[in-house]
C-alpha cells in the first residue's frame, strides 16, 4: 500500500507540471480591469500556474507571493538605456527582485520586448549591454541559477523562414542578434520569443491557409527534407531553431513568450477563429515541432484580458477573458484533463490493489 500511495503522489505532482506548461501575459493596458489581487486569483482559480509580466509592477509581485505562480518579470524597453549603467542594473535587481525571491518563483527575466534593429536602431544598441548588466547583478545576488535573464525577439528577424530549414536572420540584423546569442549560449539562457501565426496569415494570405494558420489543416500542407508541416506555428518554430544554428545558437531552448490570436478588429480576427486557435495551441505545444520532436515548448498565451487601452482595435482584442473576468473562451489549462487522469490511475492502482 505504502508503494501505491507513493506512486499516486509521483503521478499527481507530474500532472502539476504537465498543466503548468502553458502560461499566460498580464498586460494591464485596460481602465476597467479587475483588482490586482483577483487576476492573482483568476490564475490560480484556473490552474494557470505561469505568467508573464512586462513591468516589474510591485502591486502584481506583492499579490503573487507564495502563490506559486512561475513568472517572466519584464523590463520595459523604456528602461533599457538607462540599465547600460552595471549600477543602475544592480540597483533595478535589489529593488525589484531580491525583495520578492522566493515568495515570488521568478523564472525568467525578459530585458526588452521585441526591440528592433531596424526602426530602433538607438534602443537596440543598449539590449546587450543592459541584459548582460541584469545578468550580472543577478549572479552577484546569488540567483543565476535560479532566475534567467533573456530577452524577448520577434520573427521578423529571420529574413528566410522558408522552407524552414533554412530558416536565417536578415543581414541587416547580425550585428544585433549574433552578440545576444552569443551572450545566451554562454550564460546556458533559452531565448524567448514571440510567434504569431496570425500576422503571417494575414501578411500572406494568398500562400498561408487559414486552416494552416489555426492548426486545423486536415493533412500536411509542407514537406521539408523529410519532415511534414502540417500547421504554421511549427513551420515558424522551426525556422527560428534553423535560424539560431545559422548564428552559432543551435543549443539554445526557446521558450515561445507570446502567441495569439485577435477575436475582433482585423481580417481573421473572429471569437470561432481565436478559440480554435487557442484551444489547438495548448494542446499542441505539449509535444514538439518536427525538428524538435517530442519536446515540450514551453508557451505563454497572449493575453489575460481585453486591454482597453491599446490601439488600434485589434489589439485590444487578444484576451482570453473578459474584463469582468468571464472566460471568453472555454479553454483547459489542465485542471479537468489532469483530474480525469488522475482518476483513471487511481482506478488502475485500486484494481492491483484489490489483486494482492
Amino acid at each position: 500500500m505504502a508503494a501505491v500511495m507513493l506512486l499516486l503522489g509521483f503521478i499527481a505532482a507530474n500532472f502539476g507540471i504537465t498543466g503548468a506548461q502553458v502560461g499566460v501575459c498580464c498586460g494591464l493596458l485596460g481602465n476597467n480591469l479587475p483588482p490586482i489581487s483577483e487576476v492573482v486569483a483568476l490564475y490560480k482559480s484556473n490552474n494557470i500556474k505561469r505568467m508573464r509580466m512586462y513591468d516589474a509592477n510591485h502591486a502584481v509581485l506583492n499579490a503573487l507571493k507564495g502563490s506559486n505562480i512561475e513568472l517572466i518579470l519584464g523590463v520595459p524597453n523604456s528602461e533599457l538605456q538607462r540599465l547600460t549603467d552595471a549600477s543602475s542594473a544592480a540597483s533595478w535587481v535589489q529593488s525589484n527582485v531580491v525583495p520578492f525571491w522566493p515568495s515570488v518563483r521568478i523564472r525568467y527575466i525578459a530585458v526588452g520586448n521585441e526591440v528592433s534593429p531596424i526602426h530602433q536602431a538607438s534602443l537596440a544598441q543598449s539590449l546587450r549591454p543592459a541584459l548582460v548588466n541584469v545578468f550580472n547583478a543577478v549572479r552577484s545576488a546569488g540567483l543565476n541559477e535560479q532566475i534567467k535573464v533573456s530577452t524577448a525577439i520577434d520573427t521578423t528577424l529571420i529574413g528566410k523562414s522558408y522552407p524552414p530549414s533554412e530558416g536565417a536572420f536578415r543581414d541587416d540584423v547580425r550585428w544585433f542578434v549574433d552578440p545576444i546569442i552569443g551572450h545566451l549560449v554562454w550564460a546556458k539562457t533559452p531565448i524567448l520569443a514571440n510567434i504569431y501565426t496570425y500576422f503571417s496569415y494575414v501578411g500572406n494570405p494568398g500562400d498561408i491557409s487559414l486552416p494552416y494558420a489555426l492548426f486545423t489543416s486536415p493533412s500536411i500542407s509542407v514537406w521539408d527534407k523529410g519532415r511534414g508541416y502540417q500547421n504554421l506555428f511549427d513551420a515558424m518554430l522551426d525556422a527560428l531553431y534553423s535560424s539560431l544554428e545559422g548564428a552559432w545558437g543551435g543549443d539554445l531552448d526557446v521558450v515561445v513568450s507570446e502567441s495569439g490570436w485577435p477575436s475582433a478588429g482585423g481580417t481573421g480576427a473572429t471569437l470561432d477563429n481565436a478559440r480554435t486557435y487557442y484551444t489547438n495551441l495548448i494542446k499542441h505545444v505539449k509535444g514538439g515541432t518536427p525538428k524538435r520532436p517530442n519536446k515540450p515548448i514551453e508557451t505563454y498565451l497572449f493575453a489575460l484580458f481585453n486591454e482597453n487601452q491599446k490601439s488600434p482595435e485589434l489589439e485590444k482584442n487578444f484576451g482570453v477573458f473578459y474584463p469582468n473576468k468571464q472566460p471568453k473562451y472555454n479553454l483547459n489549462f489542465g485542471v479537468q484533463r489532469n483530474w480525469d487522469l488522475l482518476a483513471e490511475h487511481n482506478s488502475t492502482t485500486l484494481s492491483i490493489s484489490s489483486d494482492m
